[in-house]
């Protein structure tokens, strides 16, 4: 069987659908519902590569790690990102390996920890934005400011919250044995959370403090494995232009120009659709055909152009 290749880029709301059902169980059944939709895929004969957030997984670590540091040394971001890549693979290769075999598939699938290259004069670093961990009073983040070194701020009265640099990825630097598994046959999870940031020094690669947008990472990652499709999963079926008022419109179709115009109208939120249509932008403009942007539920039927927005050149 002649199988497609393509990219799936799953929300972090595939992993947690519960701010209050945050425990390894919940978060297995949630991604069992996700393996569901992506094992259709497979069934319709496509080979995807699953790449997922990490946001919640790496704020759950962080407070563990605040709770325990009387008796425990901090661990850096760059490890605990590849905690929750472990993590999370391992969910989700479990749960998408009973789906298939639910519909007679015999697939091997995988999960690969996954580093992203930064440029460490990537202007993000100048100006770090991307909160993350618990929040805390004003003392205690004066205190890691001199400590740490942290960059902290006060976060529309709520608090006071770490902040790092969310760089743009460069290179995804285990494509080849990624693009491996896939010609394989593989079912592949990889560049969890937008790949671990790491910066080359002489002839090694240093982790990095920082966070990178996993839709960035992998419409990167699409490129360059060579796919012609790029599915991006996230909590409504499809893009709107006025979203949430009575004037919203759902996109059907969209052009890479039509796009790049609403960008820069502001139609997007830039904490949430924003970055997933310019995600999109940049995977059409460096060499892919196809994007789709749904709901998990709605993934079969977007892929086959009967759901959800597609963006084509």
């Amino acid at each position: 069987m002649i199988t497609k290749g393509i990219v799936v880029a799953v929300g972090g709301n595939a992993l947690i659908r519960d701010k209050h059902q945050i425990s390894v169980e919940s978060q297995s059944a949630s991604i069992q519902e996700s393996s569901r939709c992506i094992a259709a895929l497979v069934d319709a004969g496509y080979t995807p590569v699953i790449t997922h957030g990490n946001g919640p997984q790496v704020g759950f670590l962080l407070r563990r790690a605040e709770l325990a540091l009387d008796e425990l040394p901090a661990l850096p971001l760059d490890v605990l990102g590849a905690d929750t890549q472990g993590a999370t693979g391992y969910l989700f290769t479990r749960n998408l390996r009973g789906c298939l075999a639910e519909r007679g598939i015999d697939r091997q699938v995988v999960a690969v920890v996954t580093q992203s290259l930064v440029d460490p004069d990537d202007p993000a670093f100048a100006e770090p934005t991307k909160p993350i961990g618990s929040f805390m009073d004003e003392a205690e983040a004066r205190e890691h400011e001199r400590k740490d070194g942290w960059v902290l701020r006060e976060d529309s009265g709520r608090g006071w919250r770490r902040v790092v640099a969310s760089p743009q990825p460069l290179d995804i630097l285990e494509r080849r044995v990624i693009g491996s598994l896939v010609d394989s046959g593989c079912v592949v999870v990889a560049c969890g959370g937008g790949g671990i940031p790491v910066r080359r020094e002489g002839t090694e690669y240093v982790g990095v403090e920082a966070v990178i947008d996993k839709d960035f990472a992998s419409a990167l990652l699409a490129n360059q494995l060579g796919v012609d499709d790029f599915a991006i999963c996230t909590a409504v079926d499809a893009v709107s232009l006025n979203y949430g008022t009575p004037e919203q419109i759902d996109l059907r179709e969209l052009t890479v120009e039509e796009a790049e115009r609403h960008l820069a109208e502001g139609q997007f939120g830039e904490g949430s659709m924003a970055p997933k249509v310019q995600a999109a932008v940049n995977f059409l403009l460096n060499g892919g055909r196809r994007v789709v942007i749904t709901s998990l539920a709605r993934l079969r039927d977007a892929v086959d152009g009967r759901a959800g927005t597609v963006i084509t050149h």
